[in-house]
């Protein structure tokens, strides 16, 4: 982990995934209000894709807000789930 994925000459899959910002502590059903609204969380997601291309790594991309079945394998240690206070 002490390697950069431009040091590995790696590339980055990156997914949209709209249950990531569940609050699930309240209720059975996870809320979804402090979420972006999907237009925000579109522009956001492009603006992420772009930076990582803009740093000279491959990217290949879903569809922002479909339906999609994605297949993982790692390739080492850990997977990071990303996520900010700020806003």
């Amino acid at each position: 982990m002490n390697l950069s994925i431009q040091d590995v000459k790696g590339s980055a899959l990156v997914i949209s995934q709209f249950t990531l910002c569940g609050d699930t502590h309240k209720g059975r059903r996870p809320s979804f209000i402090h979420a972006a609204s999907p237009e925000k969380g579109n522009i956001l997601y492009e603006y992420f894709i772009a930076q990582i291309e803009n740093n000279g790594v491959p990217v290949e991309s879903g569809e922002f807000g479909a339906m999609m079945n994605v297949n993982l394998i790692n390739e080492g240690p850990v997977t990071f789930v990303l996520d900010s206070k700020q806003r």
